[in-house]
């Protein structure tokens, strides 16, 4: 057996970009954790079981761009969240990083998809009702920052 660590989620049917988004989601808990350096944890993630799988091009936009951006992003989830950010759980914390970073920064990826990954996200690393809250910001999130799309969806 390799020295590659086992992924947490067995599911063969993932997509590329789904993978992607897992192995960002244990980056950057792994930051929020330990606040180690960017390159350092995208190192240790690339050697990851599975990571051959992932897209690699949108797990760096991700991981990297979500740790840059992370002062902003946490400002704009502020006013949406009903208790501080620190109160949040890792998973949940990373999570909405990184939905409201591809909500901002991503418009090519409906808001949908981009929602119900973070969800997804959060049923497969986080805990029981997790998911639930992490839906709610980011649909208000989407709201905002989106309102067009939003808007047309909700018709």
């Amino acid at each position: 057996m390799s020295n590659k660590s086992q992924h947490a989620n067995s599911n063969k049917n993932r997509t590329p970009r789904h993978r992607a988004r897992e192995f960002a989601l244990q980056g950057l808990y792994q930051w929020l954790l330990n606040h180690e350096d960017s390159g350092a944890i995208e190192a240790h993630i690339r050697e990851a079981h599975g990571f051959d799988k992932a897209d690699a091009e949108h797990f760096d936009t991700l991981l990297n761009g979500t740790i840059r951006d992370a002062q902003a992003l946490r400002a704009g989830l502020a006013p949406l969240i009903d208790r501080s950010i620190k109160e949040l759980s890792p998973v949940e914390h990373a999570a909405l990083l990184i939905g409201a970073y591809e909500l901002q920064n991503h418009i090519e990826i409906p808001y949908k998809v981009v929602i119900n990954e973070a969800v997804e996200l959060t049923k497969s690393f986080g805990g029981i009702d997790g998911h639930k809250y992490v839906n709610g910001v980011l649909d208000r999130f989407a709201a905002q920052v989106r309102a067009t799309e939003v808007g047309a969806g909700r018709r």
